[in-house]
């Protein structure tokens, strides 16, 4: 795995070299091209990607890169729509509950006034019968 890699490096070194030696100096960016040959011969790994990535000039179209085409767009799917928005303010909610808290204690109130007079005659019949 080492030998493989040794030589991964070595190939990519050579690469980097033989692309420097070959570039006109106005290609080569940030260091002389003398400075950049030192730089990949001491350091293999880290001076070629260097190389390949900061102190090379890839020109106006920089590196082709294969891109994959894009699917067609479908439409989206169909969402429910959103419930009707309450649009009363928060003192109009509010004055709506205490009506409604209003109405249910009337009802009860109601519904307490008819089991109570539905008792008081339930009462009277008994009283009748005795």
């Amino acid at each position: 795995m080492t030998f493989l890699l040794s030589i991964l490096v070595i190939a990519l070194m050579i690469g980097a070299l033989v692309d420097l030696i070959r570039r006109d100096d106005s290609q080569v960016k940030f260091l002389p091209k003398i400075a950049w040959i030192i730089v990949v011969i001491l350091l293999p790994l880290i001076g070629s990607i260097l190389w390949f990535g900061l102190g090379r000039e890839y020109g106006d179209t920089g590196i082709a890169i294969p891109r994959m085409r894009r699917a067609p767009r479908t439409a989206p799917a169909q969402t429910p729509p959103a419930p009707p928005r309450d649009t009363r303010t928060t003192e109009q909610q509010i004055a709506d509950l205490d009506r409604e808290i209003e109405e249910w204690r009337l009802r009860e109130e109601v519904e307490k006034r008819k089991r109570d007079s539905s008792e008081q005659g339930d009462i009277e019949q008994d009283g009748e019968r005795s």
